[in-house]
């Protein structure tokens, strides 16, 4: 599809891009103070976790429903109810979860960190291989895409599609290349596209093949239960199931948490795995803990009760999340729609949605907006290195934000898109 622009004339395009820096000066003279561009909670959905405070205080007991007292040292790998009510929520089984303290993403750090210096399940140390490879979806995570390139470890970009990552890519990959020891997945409502892996990737997941002994999937469904309508759920296959049924029981490691559903920074966190994958990550934990936040995981069980609680709770997020995204996207169909400038998701759940301007645009819309009072997420990162190699991503997060502030921001965002995208067919024709 052309865009509007590239039917203009020169003098006529030249008179548009002159109309829209107006509008755009505009704008800057509001003194805007907006902030979009990291996927938080806003505080009327923090409100809705407040009461579980009161769940706990002086003149209750702390016991766990097995008669160890929270107060104290021990329960490793965390107390029963709490690994039961996590793994009601990541649909896996009690013994296959560890809890953690507030933080996936510090569970996928350690993890590398282990398998950096101490291997995975016996295999060599990585830190001893000549190189190091990650697969990484794109667009994608930006703090998944920072801890592989903390360690040195080579990020190797596969394009997000409709239905997943590009799976003929990623199984040539894992199959021919031994240094190629893992992949980084958000499989529904992907962080920023929205999408979700369809069942037909996710058994081609649990079958593959890698060449590599160590290799995992680091399965972070950071969204499992983030559905902008609950009563219609997006359901994927769960993945460590999936992989011991075909005989690949130790090839995934999931990841979930209440970061988005209770206070971020002060939840519970678990990683979910096989048992020989549980048992080699116990083994470590001995050594680095005698116990993670027993408390908070007694308050966060007897708050929530259970999957339904969890799932009432989720409804009640909902109803203040989707407003915003159903804002976000009629304002960008009133400003965008029909111009062949842009594209965007329009996701089921999650935190974002993704945004492609024009190719060699982002950059320069993300630094206008700035320059407008709107700060985005910077254009690039949710690439490997932070290089877009078309420079026309851009994450939008409109969770934190009121919905007037969404609504302005997106106005000023689309006439920025409008403009940085005139001022680039006009350039081309000079």
């Amino acid at each position: 599809m052309k865009n509007i622009y590239e039917n203009l004339g020169k003098e006529e395009l030249s008179k548009k891009v002159s109309e829209l820096r107006k509008q755009y000066e505009e704008y800057q003279a509001l003194g805007l103070r907006l902030d979009i561009s990291r996927g938080k909670p806003s505080p009327e959905q923090l409100e809705l976790s407040m009461p579980m405070l009161d769940t706990l205080h002086s003149n209750v007991d702390y016991l766990s429903e097995d008669g160890f007292d929270t107060r104290n040292y021990g329960a490793l790998t965390g107390i029963p109810e709490a690994k039961r009510l996590m793994a009601d929520v990541m649909e896996t089984r009690p013994e296959n979860v560890i809890i953690f303290c507030d933080s996936s993403l510090n569970i996928m750090y350690d993890l590398i960190t282990k398998s950096w210096t101490h291997g995975v399940m016996g295999s060599t140390p990585w830190y001893q291989l000549p190189e190091v490879k990650f697969l990484c979806p794109v667009p994608g995570y930006d703090r998944h895409f920072a801890i592989t390139e903390y360690f040195g470890i080579k990020m190797i970009n596969i394009p997000m599609l409709p239905d997943g990552p590009d799976m003929d890519l990623v199984e040539k990959y894992v199959s021919e290349d031994p240094s190629v020891k893992g992949i980084w997945c958000v499989p529904k409502y992907s962080n920023p596209t929205g999408t979700v892996y369809s069942e037909e990737t996710c058994f081609r997941f649990a079958r593959l093949k890698p060449a590599a002994e160590d290799f995992r999937i680091y399965w972070d469904n950071a969204y499992n239960v983030h559905h902008l309508d609950i009563s219609r759920p997006r359901v994927i296959p769960e993945l460590i199931e999936e992989c011991r049924l075909v005989g690949n029981p130790d090839m995934v490691y999931k990841f979930g948490s209440f970061s988005k559903i209770s206070f971020p920074g002060s939840s519970i966190a678990a990683l979910a795995a096989s048992p020989a994958n549980v048992a080699d990550v116990v083994s470590q934990m001995k050594i680095q803990t005698i116990g993670h936040n027993k408390i908070n995981q007694l308050r966060h069980v007897r708050f929530f009760v259970d999957r339904i609680g969890v799932m009432n709770h989720m409804r009640r997020h909902a109803a203040i999340v989707r407003p915003k995204f159903e804002a976000l996207q009629e304002v960008l169909s009133e400003q965008l729609s029909g111009t062949g400038l842009a594209d965007w998701t329009n996701p089921e759940g999650g935190y974002f949605v993704s945004f492609n301007t024009l190719p060699g645009c982002a950059k320069k819309v993300v630094k206008m907006m700035k320059e407008a009072g709107v700060v985005l997420t910077g254009a690039g990162a949710t690439f490997p290195y932070g290089k877009d190699p078309e420079d026309k991503n851009i994450r939008l997060a409109p969770t934190f934000a009121s919905l007037p502030e969404i609504r302005k921001a997106l106005q000023v965002f689309g006439c920025v898109v409008k403009l940085v995208s005139a001022e680039k067919v006009l350039s081309e024709m000079n």
